[in-house]
């Protein structure tokens, strides 16, 4: 999914997340991410900073949840890291810190890869419906949810 060279196999990975169970998500495909070059972002909470003490993270503005000023915060806050650290893929399974993140990649032309959240089976996420039509890649966890989002792709659940 990631642009390869020979001179550089792994891809460049930024993951955004809210803390919690979105967060615990992305860590549990640890076996997948290990090896790829890799940068997070999520909120200033103890969960995070314990998750993620030897990753490279930056903080986003929290509460997002209908938090306007938060929301155009975290847009800038976009724009500035995915100009600096220009990954090949921006992966995320929530929550609304990832529609500012997803909307700036897809302006920049990077790839997004999101992955709908374990416990919603009937229903949509507010995320899922907003960055869904922008999306490169969108994977859920039960089949059930394929129903929902019909260009998705089943990956079973990551926990």
């Amino acid at each position: 999914m990631g642009k390869t060279t020979p001179d550089r196999d792994r891809l460049k990975i930024l993951f955004v997340a809210s803390t919690g169970g979105h967060l615990t998500q992305l860590l549990a495909l640890r076996d997948w991410w290990a090896t790829q070059e890799r940068a997070w972002v999520s909120f200033d909470h103890p969960h995070a900073h314990a998750a993620l003490a030897d990753e490279q993270v930056t903080w986003a503005f929290s509460p997002t949840t209908r938090n306007i000023p938060n929301a155009i915060r975290n847009l800038f806050l976009a724009r500035r890291v995915l100009r600096r650290y220009r990954p090949d893929i921006v992966v995320s399974t929530g929550a609304g810190v990832a529609v500012p993140f997803f909307w700036t990649a897809r302006a920049l032309g990077i790839r997004t890869l999101y992955i709908e959240v374990i416990d919603r089976i009937s229903t949509r996420t507010m995320t899922g419906r907003m960055v869904y039509p922008t999306v490169d890649a969108f994977a859920v966890q039960w089949p059930e949810q394929q129903a929902l989002y019909p260009d998705s792709r089943v990956i079973g659940a990551t926990l």
